[in-house]
This record gives C-alpha cells, structure tokens and sequence, in this order.
C-alpha cells in the first residue's frame, strides 16, 4: 500500500552517567577518585535509502528510540556509548516538527543523511572534580537527558512537470504513453491514489521527470476529500501541464475546471501560479464535427492572452504529444532546475531549557522559587558537594532565576525557598 504520510515518535539515548568510586589497592593507602565518565546516547539519523518510494513501514512502527549511554565505571572505566538509530526514509521525505508543523529537515537534493535528534552527553566521573581543598569528590555528574519528538513525515515527490486536473481527464493516459511509468488505467470515475513518476526522453539528451499528481476536486484546499495529500505533491514541481477533457464526454466544462484548479491551488499556495502553466486539451479523439462551438478555439480564447499556451492532444493515439513535450521542454529551460528544498524552520530545545518557574515572596519575607524548571534541576544536582553547589550557583544566574529575584525586591540576608531547600541571599 503506498503511503506519502506518517506520524512517529523519536527519542535519542540518554547519556550515561558518571561514576563515583575511588581507587582501592593493596599497598595504596589514600587512592584518588577513579570514577569513569559515562558514555554518549546514540543519536536519532535519517537517511535517504533510494531503494524505498512509500512511507508504508512506518504506518506499522512509530516509535523509534536510540540506545542509552552505558554509566561510567571504577578504574576510569568509560561507559559505552549508545548506538545511533538510522532511520531510512525516501529521497523527498520532509521532516516536520508534529506540534508547530515547522520543518526539521528536507531529505532531498544532497541532503542524504542528517541527524534530527543527538544522543544526550555522558556525564564526568568523580575522577574530574578532585581538587586541592576537596580531594575525595562524593559527587559525579549526570548524563545529559535525551531529546524526544513527535514529528509528521510527508513524501513530496520531486518531478520537474505536474500533471494536474479533475479525475478521469487522461492523465495517466498520458504519463504511460510519454514515459516508462505503468500507472493502472481504466474508466474510473473515481481519481487515482497514488502519485506516479516517469522520465520523459526526448532527443539530443533532453527530458525531464514527469508526475502525474491525482486527481483533484474542488474544495482540497480546505482539506475535503484527500485535498491535502495530493497538492503537497506539486509544491516541488517548476511546471504544470493541466490536462482537461476537451470532449467533455462526461459533460464536464474544461475552461472551468482549470479556473477551479487554480483556485485551489491559490488557496493552497499562492506562490504556485507563478509557475509557467500549460494545457493539455485531451481526448481531441472524441470531439465530432458540428458542435456550436469548437472546444479547441474556446480555450485558446480563453488562456492564450494569459500566456498560457493550449495543445490539442490524444493520449490514447498519440497526436498532438509531441509538440506539448517539446514546449514543456522549453518551458523548463527558463525556470531553475535545481530540486525546491523546503527551509529548516526548527531546531530542538532541552524542555529544560523553557520549563516555567514562579518568584513569589510570602508574607514572612521568604522568596519561594518553586516550579518544574527548579524541580527537575534539584534532582540532577548534588547540593552536598562543592562542585554540585557550584553548578547549583550557575544554574541560578545563567537561567535568569538570581535576575528575576532582584527584581522582585530580594535584599542581602533574604532567606530563599527551593522545594525544601533553603539559603540566604549574597551578592
């Protein structure tokens, strides 16, 4: 089943933490500190595997998480490092953040292989804090917490000319006759699911990738029907061929199918209709003479002085292919042909980092600083150690907590609540 969508969830390893023990041997009467540093979590890496063309695996597994960090060890023993967990994904796969909706990462052009998520930092033995005044440190640092996400995952294809129009107008008619693509054909009144590719040949070494983009229906930029899935497919795309039923064989009216298109490709994306455009008439086959007025004419009159060019075509027989392939060809020549690369827009931040916490002062005079901001750094922190109480000073300046209780009036000598934990205030 192909699927150009997926929600999942990642979550890097943690890092291991460092190690306290000190050193223990015959003859040695006072061993140093000895504790090992903790290893590295492996890092969440996707890649882009040429072999896959569908997200369907991950429909089935939506949760990935990179091994942990191993703890550090006695003897200056360091803990192993976490593996990192490639996830391969298909070239065209755009990696979103689920909750903003921002772009982490586009897997496309060079962009091969990124890392999304990195494995948390091991920790330091108790072997880094030995110092002169404190010779036996009872305190080693923890690993640093692991990173988490959902993300939403979309396949856009990448194809150089979108073939858009309503259901049933010939497009994969068309894309089977002018490419090695092999799309299902038949009479459906219902739209094709899939989008399918195909490299188009012309001489001399020319050609480009064409998509035939299923068919769309008014309203799928509000989302109704499969709206969404199948436009996020032409947002890669620098041309776009509208293939309409110049027959109206099933009484529908080609000039306001293609105003409808470009509706909803406007209301999609505005930025779509500065691509050059170009139309397909399709199924000439079936236009009898004696009709009041030829269907051809009418959209020359119509897109013409727009500088949008129409060609009378047959998929089915052939005629007229030739010319529209060749225009479309140099239509392309003027645009860039680079692949469009979506923009990272998000970069992940510890929660730890933007976790709320409140000042308040009571009415005895006491500070109390209680959020889970300062709950979460208690918990790492060994306040019992000079370095722990070090760490637990900087924490206190660099996340702006010393700054906000200035603000709110604190003195030297004010006594300050932590959860427990109370000091009085020195500059």
């Amino acid at each position: 089943m192909f699927a150009d969508s997926a929600k999942v969830f990642i979550k890097s390893g943690k890092g291991g933490d460092g190690h306290v023990s000190f050193r223990r041997e015959l003859y040695v009467a006072a061993g140093g500190p000895d504790g090992g540093d903790g290893g590295k979590g492996g890092d969440i890496i996707f890649e882009v595997d040429d072999g896959l063309n569908t997200l369907t695996d991950f429909r089935h597994v939506r949760k990935y998480v990179a091994e942990d960090g191993e703890q550090g060890g006695k003897k200056r023993c360091h803990g192993a490092n976490g593996q990192d967990l490639v996830i391969r994904v298909p070239e065209g796969t755009v990696i979103k953040d689920f909750e903003s909706g921002k772009v982490i990462a586009d897997m496309s052009g060079e962009n091969r292989r990124e890392v999304i998520l990195k494995g948390g930092k091991g920790g330091l033995g108790n072997m880094h804090f030995a110092t002169s005044t404190m010779q036996v440190p009872k305190y080693a640092q923890p690993g640093q917490p692991a990173q988490e996400l959902w993300i939403q995952m979309e396949l856009k294809v990448i194809a150089d000319v979108g073939l858009v129009g309503f259901p049933n107008v010939g497009k994969s008619t068309l894309l089977s006759r002018v490419s090695n693509a092999r799309p299902k054909i038949a009479n459906y009144h219902f739209t094709t699911l899939n989008p399918h590719l195909g490299v188009v040949d012309l001489n001399e070494g020319q050609g480009f990738v064409m998509a035939d983009i299923p068919g769309l229906i008014e309203g799928a930029s509000q989302g109704i029907g499969l709206g969404y899935s199948f436009l996020k497919h032409i947002e890669r795309t620098k041309v776009l061929v509208h293939v309409v039923d110049a027959a109206s064989t099933e009484g529908r009216d080609p000039v306001a199918d293609i105003r409808a298109i470009n509706a909803e490709l406007k209301a999609y994306n505005p930025e779509l209709l500065t691509r050059p455009q170009v139309i397909a008439a399709n199924k000439t086959d079936a236009i009898y003479d004696g009709e009041e007025e030829d269907p051809i004419e009418r959209l020359k009159k119509e897109f013409e002085p727009e500088g949008i060019r129409v060609f009378p075509i047959s998929a089915v027989t052939g005629k007229g292919v030739k010319e529209l392939l060749y225009h479309v060809n140099e239509l392309l020549k003027t645009v860039d042909r680079k692949p469009i690369i979506f923009e990272k827009e998000f970069e992940y931040q510890f929660q730890a980092e933007n976790l709320p916490y409140t000042v308040e002062r009571t009415e005895d005079g006491v500070f109390v600083v209680e959020g889970p901001k300062i709950d979460k750094m208690l918990g790492y922190t060994n306040l019992d150690s000079e370095k722990g109480f070090q760490f637990f000073q900087k924490f206190l300046k660099d996340g702006g907590i010393l700054a906000d209780l200035e603000e709110a009036g604190i003195e030297e000598g004010d006594t300050v609540r932590m959860y427990g934990l109370e000091f009085d205030y020195y500059k």
